[in-house]
């Protein structure tokens, strides 16, 4: 059996919890503070006392390795565009033999060339967000079929990305982040090689904006 050490038990905590992460890579998190803050659950799943100094030896270590690891900085064109569309609404339905024949006649009913049709497939359910307008058309060819949920009143809100993102571990994570500390929940992500659309509550657009636009900023 493979001896539990105090150091894999505090990076077990600190990879739990990423903004604490971030900081900490970043040296503006005090060794000895975070060490107090951890200590009680490093000592649940050592299940013994552990000294506070043992704790800061295990951060230092930590942090030379996340410095080696720390999210490289990607540059977005200085002049890339923030888009919004809204007044969008979501459903979810149950995956079946007959979804891929109802699929092909919504993308018939959709003006392509103004309208957004987002389509997700999972192993049991599909997920269709498109512009409201739509609501009606879609429904009734959904007629039927088992809806798990709809969502109304939602936005979707993007920009382009660099290509070379999907080599970069963390790359989302500047936006999830700089939601997370807004409260500004996540619907959906929605994303294609240069593209990047978060789905959100239309009443979070105007904070979202702002958000897209400090990423892009301090990324370019």
């Amino acid at each position: 059996m493979v001896a539990i050490t105090i150091s894999r038990v505090v990076e077990k905590v600190i990879d739990d919890n990423p903004f604490i992460a971030e900081s900490l890579s970043k040296g503006i998190i005090n060794y000895v503070g975070l060490a107090e803050y951890i200590k009680k659950r490093v000592e649940v799943e050592l299940k013994k006392e552990v000294n506070t100094s043992a704790i800061v030896m295990s951060l230092r270590r930590l942090n030379e390795k996340l410095e080696k690891t720390h999210i490289k900085k990607l540059k977005f064109d200085e002049n890339s565009d923030v888009f919004v569309k809204s007044d969008l609404f979501e459903i979810t339905i149950k995956k079946s033999k007959k979804t891929l024949l109802l699929l092909k006649e919504i993308y018939d009913h959709i003006d392509h060339e103004r309208d957004l049709l987002s389509v997700t497939q999972g192993l049991t359910q599909v997920t269709i967000i498109s512009n409201t307008r739509n609501k009606s058309k879609i429904m009734k060819l959904l007629e039927g079929e088992r809806i798990f949920m709809e969502i109304n009143k939602l936005s979707s809100i993007g920009t382009t990305i660099p290509i070379k993102a999907v080599e970069e571990a963390g790359f989302f994570y500047l936006f999830t982040r700089a939601f997370a500390l807004e409260n500004i929940p996540i619907v959906e992500l929605v994303s294609t090689l240069n593209e990047l659309n978060f789905i959100i509550n239309e009443k979070d657009v105007p904070k979202a904006f702002i958000i897209f636009k400090d990423v892009i900023k301090n990324n370019s």
